[in-house]
């Protein structure tokens, strides 16, 4: 089976939350189409080993939902490649509870990364996409947003409020030559790995393709929307979940 590959020879990208799971997808598909590829985790030891191991252009550490962090870490990039043309926004935490149970920190938590963070690592950015007159932002957002969760006000709330900053930046930053689009993914991440056997058949079944992807089948979409021949497609959210959000 042919693989879809798109040429990312002379563009720089970043990848947040890019230690593991999704992110380390999606970083090793740019990079091995030939982009400068920056992996950002807040884990430092983890996101080095797997940078190295990949081979990539370098490792970042930094916590999103720090705005020196960021600043830092685009700051250090661009100090390397020159440019940057490509952001992934993946980072994420969970802070699980029902609502009444819900903290103020574990609220602010969640919103400082997914939501905080993807504000943050894009602001940070536009200052070289505008020099460059070229710019892509991917921004990962996810079923529960549209639909909510047991359990999960706050990470829904981030992520429904990840779909709104996307078509909004989208319509900002379009006249500059910048894309910005979103993905809901739906992979057999740790998250989905840490449920029962039984639960996640059921799970499953509520998927019309049955089963939950691979996290390496979201890199192709992700690649696409952050490649130069989607320069016409922006603020737009992809579903790539078998068809669950149908």
């Amino acid at each position: 089976m042919s693989t879809l590959t798109f040429d990312f020879s002379g563009r720089t990208a970043i990848v947040t939350g890019a230690a593991r799971g999704i992110g380390l997808e999606l970083a090793r598909r740019l990079h091995e189409s030939g982009a400068a590829t920056f992996l950002l985790d807040y884990d430092g030891d983890e996101v080095r080993a797997v940078a190295a191991d990949l081979g990539a252009a370098g490792a970042l550490v930094a916590d999103v939902a720090q705005t020196a962090d960021v600043a830092a870490a685009v700051e250090a990039c661009v100090e390397q490649t020159g440019r940057l043309d490509i952001v992934v926004n993946n980072a994420g935490i969970l802070r699980d509870a029902l609502l009444w149970k819900l903290t103020d920190e574990d609220w602010d938590a969640v919103l400082g990364v997914h939501l905080g963070g993807t504000f943050r690592m894009t602001r940070a950015a536009v200052p070289h996409f505008r020099a460059q007159k070229y710019g892509r932002v991917v921004n990962v957002t996810s079923y529960t947003g549209l639909h909510g969760n047991t359990g999960q006000a706050n990470y829904a709330a981030a992520k429904a409020g990840l779909i709104g900053f996307t078509k909004t930046a989208a319509k900002e930053l379009a006249r500059f030559g910048v894309t910005v689009n979103a993905v809901s993914p739906n992979a057999d991440t740790r998250m989905i790995s840490s449920v029962p056997e039984e639960k996640k058949a059921e799970l499953a079944a509520l998927i019309p393709m049955g089963y939950f992807a691979d996290a390496s089948e979201m890199a192709a979409a992700v690649a696409f929307l952050a490649s130069e021949e989607a320069g016409y497609i922006t603020g737009t959210v992809l579903p790539i979940d078998g068809g669950l959000s149908m």
